[in-house]
């Protein structure tokens, strides 16, 4: 991944939030299904801010994530699902979406996912963390498909709290770049919309 790309391990886990996350991450996955829902042909090779992407890249990479987040709420592990949802043809990411998200919903409904232990990477997190940091990369990989195909988002306050509340202890300014997948902090006034200065802390010019 390039220094734009969103996050699979961030450096430092988010705390604990002070809130149940998940009806910000079923906010965000809403969102990013809707973008995905209005993708057209003529996008699908368009770049996207992440550079080592297309949207048709990108979508096959955010199904996957979709996929996966429930596969390890239910105690399954990362490599269960890959990277890309190649399986799914052009123009099929809604569709996979929505059949994922049913899963997806299951999974996240029962409590009892926030205190279980989710095997990331770099390390196990509480589920509670895990969602915060799920719904940070869906909500930026939903800017990245916006972005690059024009489209208007009405962002939804909870879809974006759980992620510019930990954002500067999960991914501070310094260092960026090779092990940290960011580029350097873009910065946008303090008065900014919640969606630019969240974007701007993980190196995206809104």
């Amino acid at each position: 991944m390039t220094e734009t790309t969103a996050p699979t391990l961030p450096p430092t886990a988010p705390a604990l939030p002070p809130t149940d996350p998940r009806p910000g991450f079923h906010a965000a996955a809403e969102v990013l299904g809707e973008v995905l829902a209005d993708l057209r042909p003529d996008q699908y090779g368009l770049a996207t801010p992440c550079p080592d992407y297309t949207v048709r890249d990108l979508a096959n990479h955010v199904v996957a994530v979709l996929r996966r987040s429930t596969v390890m709420a239910g105690g399954g592990p990362f490599a269960a699902v890959p990277h890309l949802a190649d399986d799914v043809p052009d123009g099929g990411w809604a569709a996979a979406w929505e059949t994922a998200g049913a899963g997806f919903r299951a999974a996240w409904d029962d409590p009892a996912v926030l205190g279980r232990s989710i095997a990331l990477p770099w390390g196990a997190v509480p589920g509670a963390v895990a969602a915060v940091i799920w719904t940070n990369e869906l909500v930026l990989h939903a800017w990245d498909l916006a972005r690059a195909t024009g489209r208007p988002v009405d962002w939804p306050a909870e879809a974006l709290a759980g992620p510019l509340a930990v954002m500067e202890r999960a991914v501070p300014a310094e260092p960026r770049g090779g092990q940290v997948p960011y580029g350097p902090v873009v910065p946008v006034p303090a008065d900014a919309p919640a969606i630019d200065r969240l974007v701007g802390w993980y190196g995206r010019r809104p």
